[in-house]
């Protein structure tokens, strides 16, 4: 187990991210729930991660899958009880697992006590925990889009005014102006690390400052003052994992997040690998521009080693299953699943495994009707209002959809998965008999096990955790090849992004070095890489 009470011990750390409406539902409702996760701890430990993203389990309407938070201090009763989480956070310790809870600072419900206050008149104190403009009905402070699709802007009659949101109507955005609103958000975390908590993901993080009147929703100027607050008055009094969804980070803003003085957040997760395979907006995907990711990443490997700190991720809720996006979900599905989980714990940072990655799942493919996501369907109707195919739409939900990524976890062969005994929530993805957990345990040559390798080298070989990194074959057009290296140790990463076979001459000095890893059967170095093969060689110097 990590020593979690040194400061940085997120560094050695592999989390794992849980979708709970779709992890293990043992009510019968088809929804997962908090004892399900509960039930699978021994999985996860099994696995070998040391911390579980929970994504939002707090109560809410769920007009955005638990994004529109209504008690902040209150367990959604769909996924349980209070007790269940504090069960969850003290089993989980037991195991050498800490909970990462996934805290919305942004936005709020509509239901939420404070916005019901605030609706009642200007002279509530809640009024100014939310951010609003006079106006008259039927015209707009301004044009600005919500990023679900309409206007930012809701008119209140009650109070002759426009509250702003940046999502759905139903999630009205937090005013941080308010030091009295901050005050009640630093409370609330100050409350779950006391329940025992390690940590906190904070959605949207880089858009608490915005300012609607000048068109900015995220990096505004007060940002970073807003973070180190934060973390004075809360996360520097524990030993805490941070991480901060920053859709508009660059590499100088994430040194500032992830400043190893610890004076804002531990890391962020920043997206610039995952919008290269798009033209524009994420619908309209085109083929992955391989060297430009593998430049991507080197970036952003290079740009913060020593003053700042990287998350490693390809999947979340948000994105769709990255087999289906980046590998082969057919003949190569499970080499491909273990080659792009080499490429990216071979790196510096925090790996993030969302669930069902280590079993290498894949998108589905459904009828709209069967689509819960909001955000798909208002895709659905814009575009069709706009002139789009009803086909074409439905090619872009297939590749770029976020119920992709949260169609039940594929436990066994038997009903429903082994996720519920009644109709889920959202349908299962018809290959689980073949792809499943209990399929992947028994067999030694897994995705499973493969993973399990994976998150043990992390902690066993100190370079991957310290080492620098250097790109090699930065311009070949199938391998993606890099070196990390520290006090006399390297390991070199080589990964074939092909189903051919692809010549690799090793690097000057690393004939006989020692292979820690190989997602095929060993055979000679300098044989050609074989149909999306993954190696990691290793030695010390």
């Amino acid at each position: 187990m990590l020593d979690k009470t040194k400061k940085d011990w997120w560094k050695s750390a592999v989390a794992y991210q849980i979708y709970p409406k779709s992890f293990q539902d043992t009510n019968g409702d088809g929804v997962g729930d908090l004892p399900g996760i509960i039930q699978r701890l021994d999985y996860l430990q099994e696995l070998g991660i040391d911390v579980i993203w929970l994504s939002p389990v707090f109560a809410s309407p769920q007009v955005d899958n638990g994004y529109d938070i209504s008690d902040y201090r209150a367990i959604d009763p769909m996924f349980g009880t209070l007790e269940d989480m504090q069960t969850l956070i003290r089993e989980g310790k037991k195991r050498g697992i800490g909970i990462m809870l996934d805290l919305v600072l942004n936005h709020s419900s509509d239901q939420h006590r404070w916005f019901l206050e605030a609706k009642k008149s200007k002279d509530n104190p809640y009024h100014d925990y939310y951010v609003w403009r006079d106006g008259v009905p039927g015209k707009f402070p301004n044009d600005m889009k919500s990023v679900f699709g309409g206007p930012a802007w809701d008119w209140v009659p009650e109070v002759g005014q426009y509250y702003f949101h940046q999502f759905a109507p139903q999630q009205p955005d937090l005013n941080w102006e308010n030091p009295a609103l901050r005050r009640e958000l630093y409370d609330m975390i100050l409350w779950w690390m006391e329940q025992g908590v390690e940590g906190f993901r904070l959605d949207v993080i880089d858009q608490i400052a915005k300012e609607p009147d000048n068109f900015i929703t995220n990096n505004g100027p007060r940002l970073h003052e807003f973070l180190r607050e934060l973390s004075r008055e809360t996360f520097q009094k524990g030993c805490l994992i941070t991480v901060g969804e920053a859709w508009g980070a660059d590499t100088e803003r994430a040194k500032l997040y992830s400043a190893p003085d610890g004076s804002e957040l531990s890391m962020v997760f920043q997206f610039e690998q995952m919008m290269l395979d798009q033209k524009g907006e994420k619908w309209d995907p085109i083929p992955l521009p391989f060297v430009k990711m593998k430049q991507s990443f080197a970036k952003w490997q290079t740009a913060l080693h020593s003053c700042g700190w990287n998350s490693l991720f390809l999947n979340n809720h948000d994105l769709p299953r990255i087999v289906s996006r980046w590998g082969d979900p057919g003949k190569y599905r499970v080499q491909s699943a273990k080659l792009l989980g080499t490429m990216l714990h071979g790196m510096q940072g925090t790996p993030y495994i969302y669930q069902g990655e280590e079993l290498g799942m894949t998108n589905i493919q459904l009828p709209i009707e069967e689509y819960r996501d909001v955000e798909i369907l208002n895709m659905y109707r814009e575009r069709l209002k706009k002139g789009y195919a009803p086909e074409d739409i439905m090619k872009s939900i297939y590749a770029r959809g976020r119920d992709n990524a949260r169609t039940p976890m594929q436990w066994d062969s038997g009903k429903n998965a082994g996720f519920s005994e009644e109709t889920p929530w959202l349908p299962v993805n018809p290959n689980y008999e073949e792809i499943n957990a209990e399929k992947a345990l028994a067999d030694s040559d897994s995705v499973f096990h493969y993973y399990q390798k994976l998150i043990a080298l992390r902690k066993e070989y100190p370079v991957f955790v310290h080492g620098d990194f250097t790109l090699l074959e930065e311009e070949h057009p199938k391998l993606f090849v890099y070196r990390r290296s520290w006090q006399g140790k390297e390991a070199l990463v080589v990964c074939n992004f092909s189903e051919e076979e692809t010549e690799f001459t090793l690097p000057e000095g690393w004939q006989g070095a020692q292979t820690l890893l190989d997602n095929y059967p060993q055979q000679e170095a300098e044989q050609p890489m074989r149909p999306w093969e993954a190696k990691i060689l290793y030695q010390e110097k």
